[in-house]
């Protein structure tokens, strides 16, 4: 009932066609390797194979193709491990099922235009857990486990007003907000968000969270 509940709001709108739907993980598999996709709504809870094994197996048949579909994790469930796993691999947005309709339409069409969107109640938490846990880090690790040492050196060609455009990212304020924060005009703020996303080998702004995060840059947002 939720899969076509969703399905029927997302077919009424002018701008939308809902290409298919899939009762698990597999068939959401199949559907992406038959169909050309642009944007998924990914559960986590399925029979068979859950949603972010499936968004792991979606974007390793595409690879680096441009064309890949961007996917919208949509769930009850708010955990930490959640938010933070489907980031890290690739999620573009993060949304809880009891979002407003309006809310769901917004987040697609972003989306869908290469933007990354986040629930404002998760990143709200995830904001004030790192406030109470200051000393909390998540460091970047490669394929042997040992903590990367380039993250930092990126993160050091950025200059002192992509630093705090990156971190005003990361407390999860809009380009409107950081250009009224900064005094900036909105369209210097893209070109802001442009050059970090390009310095620091970056998909978009859900990217530009985690690797705040990941690095201890939270903290510093929020002062």
């Amino acid at each position: 009932m939720v899969r076509e509940g969703f399905s029927a709001i997302l077919a009424v709108q002018p701008d939308m066609e809902v290409v298919g739907t899939a009762a698990d993980g597999f068939q959401a598999v199949r559907l992406a390797q038959s169909s050309p996709l642009d944007v998924i709504l990914m559960d986590i809870r399925m029979p068979q194979m859950d949603g972010l094994e499936a968004m792991r197996r979606i974007f390793a048949e595409h690879g680096a193709d441009a064309d890949a579909p961007r996917i919208i994790i949509l769930t009850t469930f708010d955990a930490d491990d959640y938010v933070f796993t489907a980031l890290r691999d690739g999620a573009s947005g993060f949304l809880l099922k009891d979002a407003a309709v309006p809310e769901l339409l917004n987040a697609v069409r972003v989306v869908h235009e290469g933007g990354a969107l986040l629930a404002p109640s998760i990143t709200q938490r995830v904001i004030a857990d790192y406030a109470a846990d200051p000393e909390r880090k998540w460091t970047p690790s490669d394929d042997s486990g040992q903590p990367r040492s380039d993250a930092a050196a990126a993160y050091d060609t950025l200059t002192e007003r992509e630093q705090g455009v990156l971190q005003l990212i990361a407390a999860g304020r809009s380009n409107a907000e950081i250009g009224a924060e900064l005094f900036l005009a909105e369209p210097t703020v893209k070109t802001h968000v442009s050059r970090i996303l390009q310095k620091l080998d970056l998909r978009d702004r859900t990217q530009i969270v985690v690797f705040a995060y990941e690095n201890g840059l939270v903290r510093s947002a929020g002062r």
